[in-house]
């Protein structure tokens, strides 16, 4: 694959000015063009990648330069993007908006940097006319290296909305790429800071989707676009794609035990997910199995490990809670020793309760919902030696969860958490490593490796 693969960054100035609806419609529509549509999302999110999926047939994925860091954005990207004609990229939150107190780490702006992309800014126009020009210019100029390439209005009003706007911005000298009028019909509905998941709602899902590709191919110069993403040139720095593929690993012997299975918990109740992880976890050796906790009775058979990631299982306590037997069997896995990795949702669903129906009981922990949104990336550095990594071992996660675990950690803690407010989080206890952190494995292959081995060797 070609390292000079046509590319888009889709940002706004702010959040809720219409980046998803924009992203998604510009990869439904390219793809129903025959396009096959590399789809990215910037930052930590994992629901967006879901839509972003229907869109284009293909897995989402995440380009996030402060849990992989910036030198593995760009072979993340090229990993993603093998085979396609076109790639597209959603930003996160406004243009210039990173992790906090880092300057432009994690921004779009950085991301799009460092792919060396071209920018469509994705502006909510509902509320101005003439300013939009002031407001166009100074995102287009504040970062030199940043290059806007042109400008989708959205939820323009009238015609006469869309004279006044055109006008306003041929002195700004960004060109107009869209324009979008107010469409309910592609409104998703949301949870927290983001949409609810493609998986519980799938058919409402697809049907947005599709309205969001018919209004973006009625309202945008798809032609435009796809030239001004052709004009990327070569991804900088000279990127190979990334691989799951360990160094240090080789297929099995005749002689050597079938692969292990490791059981992903999957289904609407834990969507939080990176594709690397699985791909990591196969190339370590393990055969991937995905299993729905609300619906399958029984773990797979012959599962040697077990990873339960991100979701809202708030919202399926009580048939997460029904389904005693494969509670049964999660803590029979557990008790056994066996390798067990939790994050945030899956944190939950070991615990005695969430809100008051019984879970796994692997962990002595309760929890429940609260108001209060805890929300950021983190930087963590694992206490004691785990099934996930050798005390030491630094790595970075982001938090997003509106529950409370009580006690927040076990005697021997999954993380030490760096910065202003330091303390210790999470469980380690037997084959079981259980945290709030979200973290991406791309940033440390070891991980996976560590894992696998783990269930090999249990």
């Amino acid at each position: 694959m070609s390292a000079s693969v046509p590319r888009l960054v889709i940002a706004a100035p702010s959040s809720g000015s219409g980046k998803t609806t924009v992203a998604t419609g510009l990869m439904a529509a390219f793809a129903a063009r025959g396009l096959a549509v590399s789809p990215h999302k910037v930052g930590p999110d994992y629901i967006d990648p879901g839509y972003h999926a229907l869109a284009t047939g293909r897995v989402g994925r995440n380009l996030d330069a402060y849990l992989c860091g910036p030198e593995l954005v760009g072979p993340l990207f090229l990993h993603g993007a093998r085979g396609c004609d076109i790639a597209v990229v959603e930003g996160v939150m406004g243009l210039y908006d990173g992790a906090a107190g880092e300057g432009e780490l994690a921004s779009t702006a950085h991301v799009a940097k460092l792919l060396r992309a071209p920018v469509v800014l994705v502006v909510d126009a509902s509320s101005q006319s003439r300013s939009v020009a002031a407001l166009v210019h100074g995102f287009a100029s504040w970062d030199p290296e940043v290059r806007v390439g042109g400008v989708i209005l959205n939820k323009v009003a009238s015609d006469r909305h869309e004279e006044l706007l055109r006008e306003a911005l041929e002195q700004a000298g960004v060109p107009v790429l869209g324009v979008l009028r107010r469409a309910p019909q592609v409104d998703t509905p949301s949870r927290h800071l983001g949409l609810v998941p493609v998986a519980e709602r799938h058919a409402a899902a697809v049907e947005a989707v599709a309205a969001m590709g018919s209004q973006v191919a009625a309202g945008c110069d798809l032609d435009a676009l796809a030239g001004l993403a052709r004009a990327a040139g070569a991804v900088p720095g000279g990127s190979a794609p990334w691989t799951p593929a360990s160094p240090t690993h080789h297929p099995a012997r005749s002689d050597e035990k079938r692969a292990p299975v490791v059981a992903v918990a999957g289904g609407p109740a834990f969507t939080f997910s990176y594709a690397e992880h699985t791909e990591l976890l196969a190339a370590a050796g393990a055969e991937v199995v995905t299993f729905d906790p609300l619906r399958d009775e029984e773990l797979p058979e012959g599962t040697a490990g077990l990873v339960i990631g991100g979701g809202f299982p708030e919202v399926y306590a009580a048939e997460l809670s029904a389904n005693a037997r494969l509670r049964e069997a999660v803590a029979a896995l557990a008790e056994s020793g066996s390798p067990v990795a939790a994050e945030c949702a899956g944190l939950l669903y070991l615990g005695r309760e969430l809100d008051g129906l019984p879970m796994c009981g692997v962990l002595d922990a309760g929890a429940r919902m609260t108001e209060r949104l805890t929300l950021g990336y983190r930087d963590a550095v694992a206490v004691g030696d785990s099934v996930l990594a050798a005390a030491g071992t630094r790595m970075r996660g982001h938090e997003f969860h509106r529950t409370v675990v009580e006690p927040g950690s076990g005697t021997e803690p999954a993380w030490g958490v760096r910065g202003p407010r330091p303390r210790v989080e999470g469980f380690v206890q037997r084959g079981v490593h259980a945290s709030y952190l979200h973290t991406h494995w791309a940033s440390e292959p070891g991980v996976a490796r560590r894992f696998v081995e783990r269930c090999r060797t249990s």
